[in-house]
């Protein structure tokens, strides 16, 4: 009777596990279709986002967080052109994508933000204390993901909100 009761625990476990397991790295994730909002990069002139022109765009996002938000493109646009126009984002840290979204590798664009890549801020505040960071490459690579700044760095832990930070919307007091 006994092992009956383990092996019925253990089988419970192991759905379980696997059921976890898919809900975190497949179930939440939805395609993201292009459109002019998807590839923005914030200008030094305006202070706005604008589109820039992109193709082979692929994305995925989920409702669950606002920092599951990960994108591949092309632009024709030249880094230098674009480091003359936008803004260029300071710590830019991309986050991992799920394995099966093969065309974002965050560690290498993070190691290649370090020379070959430049990161540039696409939409501050795209939510309440996240950014959509952009890197694009020298020859039109681009990637995009949203990552936590400063302001929700502060919120989030539960901190009173800087001067220096939008007011906190109603929905996240």
């Amino acid at each position: 009777m006994g092992r009956i009761a383990i092996v019925g625990i253990l089988v419970m476990a192991l759905v379980a596990g696997i059921a976890l397991y898919y809900l975190q790295v497949y179930a939440y994730y939805d395609n993201v279709q292009p459109g002019p909002d998807q590839v923005q990069l914030t200008s030094v002139t305006a202070g706005a986002p604008e589109p820039i022109p992109f193709d082979d765009f692929t994305g995925i996002d989920s409702d669950s967080s606002p920092i599951r938000y990960r994108a591949c493109f092309t632009t024709p646009l030249s880094q230098a052109t674009l480091s003359e126009t936008y803004v260029i984002a300071e710590n830019a840290e991309p986050l991992v994508a799920p394995g099966w979204f093969d065309c974002f590798d965050a560690e290498q664009i993070g190691a290649d933000l370090q020379g070959e890549a430049i990161a540039f801020l696409g939409t501050e505040n795209i939510t309440y204390g996240i950014d959509r960071i952009v890197a694009i490459y020298p020859d039109g690579r681009g990637y995009a993901w949203h990552q936590i700044n400063a302001c929700g760095e502060v919120v989030f832990d539960g901190d009173p909100v800087p001067d220096t930070c939008p007011p906190v919307p109603e929905s996240l007091n």
